[in-house]
């Protein structure tokens, strides 16, 4: 772009072509891509020449077509926006590889890369060129992909397991009443893990004195793999542990005790995270000793994005009531406190008459700004949206600096590109996009608002009345508010229906009530605060600080309480691609090219108000733990207390009414005892779980406790769910399905279809379709992860006794679900711990021993 040319105009080139665009991209100019079938022709003067004069019109209207296409493009590339789609095309590449379910060739797309770059730039075609060229920027993104992938490498625990767990705190954090660790393992014991993971956090929950950041713990600890999608199309959240480096979650059983310092001396680089992140933890407590509470644990939030410390009553106000936005350190936190700091600085320098005439003072404000927000950065524990807040900030302050218009979509572009390039799976994430889509839409529309005003200029005020202009600047502040939030909530909307299928419906009205305060009170508040802590002068700000943020807190509760928690579903898989089209043509065009955007728009609205994806008959978390069956209007549930995690998704997901507790069975005296755990059951015992099973509740699950659960379908299908593993065999002999996670066989001998923890782990969580049947080879199964192998989803393949990874399925779900099974002719076993790494196969030898047998050898 020349560097004469400024956002007020582009010389009388880009003024000449965007005046052609606007004169031949009129909507009737528009008609002849609809064909001639679509125009009314007119006959009133006869068919023949009624007919001849409409053709004629309609190839003038055709002529004129590419002219105005033509000019429109040359308004695009005298305003610099084709830089725009830059990280539109790297980002879309990334995606593309994140998405696909089998790991690509590097190779196939380096070389792939400079063909197509060499291609293009021979290309004579204006177009042929643009789309080689977009092309390779596709490429890049997948080459940017694959290469975070390798360097972010990360051993992903395999399966749940009890070990005592040695390690160094690299961070920690308050979590209600304990403390959350960031631990990286040095060794494990009883037992000692093949595989282990490199670094786990987990939650210590006794009372002891919070370990600093660098010292060494040990501790009995329960660690488990991060959870895979609740539902088949919902998140993985594996995908975003593997590549923040976290291979495990858990919990510790009791405090963690102090341990024996590692050999590995920490590099200067380790040492300084380590120092920031202690002084980040003595932020937060001192603010929380302060204000104690929900809003000295809130003014914590939004200093140093500590959250965990915030009740879960509150968090869930602030989420309902649209607020949620203000805990995390995003881009409005960072702009606030950037704004204030400029302001501020630039009004104290301005005040000596010689300074202002002598230095740069915007310059300096600016410089001043960039160091702050640089500070803020720092203690905020380098979290996503506060990474790409900075990144965004330091763009528009170094613009400044440089001279340069500082909001623009230019920035925001060049913003995305620096954090796609240095991590691309955010492309993904849901902070990723609801942050670049709010950015984006607020500058697009400011600066049509600005092109507004200079085509026509606002008539002098009639009065200048002192409490006039009073008026209008609140006016103007009151409609500023309303049209932000306005524009940051539908830019947004899409996004939030798609990864949270719930939409905060009164979020404007509680985004009009706090953001006053968060302005005027809560930002400056706490920006002084963090000025005078190093002197102790801090603590009346802090107060400030948070008795503004109760404030806040009771506006989202209060708004909460109306009920504005719409519930949406899962949408159709082109929901989000159709609207993010639409959505970018809107917004990153200037001419009117941008109208192209519409059409995708209203295809993501037609599909939104057409399509939700039903819940099926059955539905199976991916540790067997859970399941819950549609019975008529209902929904019938395996446990009486659900985890919340799982059933709060699947409730979003697939609009789930609420659930009906199962019917427990009483034990009688003629019931016999099972023995404990690990003896064989006898055959009384064995007899009465299958009469049991056979009293099927009415619409209900009916469970005998810590033993089995039984249901049937509206079609028939009797489901068994065994807790007990030895209760697995009487199970196959009754139900057309059994989940029995602590099974050590994957098929009932009498051919019924059996779902044990090692299937499970591999399909991830089920719906299951009967189709009316009670034939398991007639059933629609939809699985999480069949046919995934990406190096956050390996883990599940990997068994542990023989130190192998196997992909393999029972045959009877192979055949139902389609999927291909590689045999070990395919492909050998490969060794663990290889992040990127191809699946291995093993044909399981076939199950001879008797149903009884196989589960009465374990539990």
């Amino acid at each position: 772009m020349p560097e004469d040319l400024t956002r007020e105009g582009v010389g009388d080139i880009g003024a000449r072509a965007e005046r052609v665009a606007f004169a031949d991209l009129r909507p009737d100019s528009m008609l002849p891509v609809m064909g001639a079938g679509d125009l009314p022709l007119r006959r009133s003067d006869g068919a023949g020449r009624g007919l001849a004069r409409d053709l004629k019109r309609l190839g003038k209207k055709t002529a004129r077509l590419a002219p105005g296409l033509s000019a429109a493009l040359d308004v695009e590339r005298a305003y610099g926006h084709v830089f725009l789609f830059v990280p539109v095309a790297i980002g879309l590449g990334s995606a593309v590889w994140f998405l696909l379910p089998q790991q690509t060739s590097a190779w196939s797309c380096a070389l792939a890369l400079p063909a197509f770059a060499v291609t293009g730039l021979m290309a004579r075609g204006g177009s042929a060129r643009a789309v080689l060229l977009m092309l390779c920027l596709i490429l890049t993104g997948m080459l940017l992909a694959n290469f975070e992938a390798w360097r972010r490498a990360a051993v992903i625990l395999d399966s749940p397991v009890t070990t005592t767990v040695t390690g160094v705190v690299e961070r920690g954090e308050m979590v209600g009443p304990g403390m959350r660790y960031l631990v990286s393992i040095t060794g494990t014991s009883e037992p000692s893990l093949r595989r282990p993971p490199l670094r786990v956090t987990l939650v210590a929950r006794g009372r002891h004195v919070p370990f600093e950041n660098g010292a060494a713990i040990t501790g009995r600890a329960r660690l488990s793999p991060p959870s895979g999608p609740a539902l088949p199309g919902l998140n993985d959240f594996a995908f975003s542990a593997y590549f923040d480096g976290i291979g495990a979650v858990g919990h510790f059983y009791g405090a963690p005790k102090a341990a024996t310092a590692s050999e590995k001396r920490a590099g200067p680089t380790e040492q300084v995270e380590r120092w920031l992140f202690a002084l980040r933890r003595q932020i937060g407590d001192r603010i929380r000793s302060i204000a104690p509470g929900d809003a000295g644990a809130f003014a914590a939030a939004i200093i140093t994005d500590e959250r965990r410390a915030i009740s879960n009553d509150t968090v869930e106000a602030l989420r309902v009531s649209g607020l949620a936005h203000i805990v995390a350190i995003s881009g409005l936190n960072m702009a606030l406190a950037a704004g204030i700091f400029f302001v501020g600085l630039r009004t104290l320098l301005a005040l000596s008459p010689a300074a202002a005439q002598a230095l740069p003072v915007k310059k300096i404000a600016a410089a001043g700004a960039l160091a702050m927000v640089t500070g803020y950065y720092l203690i905020s524990g380098f979290g996503v949206s506060a990474q790409r807040a900075y990144i965004m900030m330091a763009v528009i302050l170094m613009a400044v600096l440089l001279d340069r218009p500082s909001i623009s979509l230019r920035n925001v572009a060049l913003s995305a590109l620096i954090i796609i390039v240095w991590t691309p799976s955010e492309i993904l994430g849901p902070s990723f996009q609801m942050s670049f889509a709010a950015t984006a839409a607020l500058v697009a529309g400011y600066a049509a608002w600005a092109r507004r005003g200079q085509e026509r200029p606002h008539e002098p005020l009639p009065f200048r009345h002192p409490m006039v202009m009073s008026i209008v600047r609140i006016w103007n502040f009151v409609a500023g508010i309303i049209l932000t939030s306005l524009i940051g909530s539908l830019a947004t909307a899409m996004f939030s229906v798609e990864h949270f299928h719930r939409i905060a419906t009164y979020g404007l009205a509680a985004n009009l009530a706090a953001m006053p305060i968060i302005s005027f009170l809560v930002m400056p508040a706490g920006l002084a605060a963090m000025l005078l802590m190093p002197f102790g002068l801090d603590a009346p700000f802090i107060t400030i600080m948070a008795e503004s943020l109760d404030w806040v807190i009771a506006i989202a509760r209060h708004v909460a309480s109306w009920g504005g928690d719409v519930v949406i579903g899962q949408q159709h898989p082109w929901f989000l691609p159709l609207g993010v089209i639409g959505f970018l043509l809107l917004t990153l065009l200037r001419s009117r090219l941008r109208l192209a955007g519409l059409p995708f728009l209203a295809a993501a609205i037609i599909l939104f108000s057409s399509h939700t994806l039903p819940a099926s008959d059955l539905l199976i978390s991916e540790d067997g733990t859970l399941a819950a069956m549609k019975t008529g209007e209902g929904i019938a549930i395996k446990r009486t207390r659900p985890p919340a995690f799982i059933y709060d998704q699947w409730r979003r997901a697939r609009r789930l009414p609420d659930a009906q507790a199962p019917v427990i069975q009483k034990d009688e005296a003629s019931t016999p005892q099972p023995p404990a755990r690990g003896e064989p059951l006898s055959a009384s015992a064995i007899a009465d779980a299958r009469r049991g099973m056979r009293e099927v509740g009415d619409g209900k699950f009916t469970c005998r406790e810590r033993a089995w659960c039984t249901a049937m379908s509206p079609a028939g299908v009797i489901v068994v769910v065994v807790e007990d593993g030895r209760y697995t065999g009487a199970a196959c002999d009754v139900a057309d399905l059994v989940i029995a996670p602590r099974a050590r066989f994957d098929t009932c001998r009498s051919g019924k279809p059996l779902l044990n923890v090692a299937t499970l782990r591999k399909t991830g969580a089920l719906e299951i379709d009967f189709a009316g049947s009670r034939v398991h080879a007639d059933w629609q199964i939809a699985t999480a992860m069949t046919g995934s192998s990406r190096p956050w989803s390996i883990h599940r393949q990997y068994d542990w006794r023989r130190d192998a990874y196997d992909p393999s399925l029972p045959d009877w779900l192979t055949r139902v679900t389609g999927s291909a099974i590689a045999t070990t002719s395919d492909s050998a076993a490969k060794t663990p711990g290889s992040s990127l790494i191809d699946a291995a196969s093993e044909i399981r030898a076939p199950d001879v021993a008797s149903d009884f047998e196989l589960s009465d050898s374990g539990g």
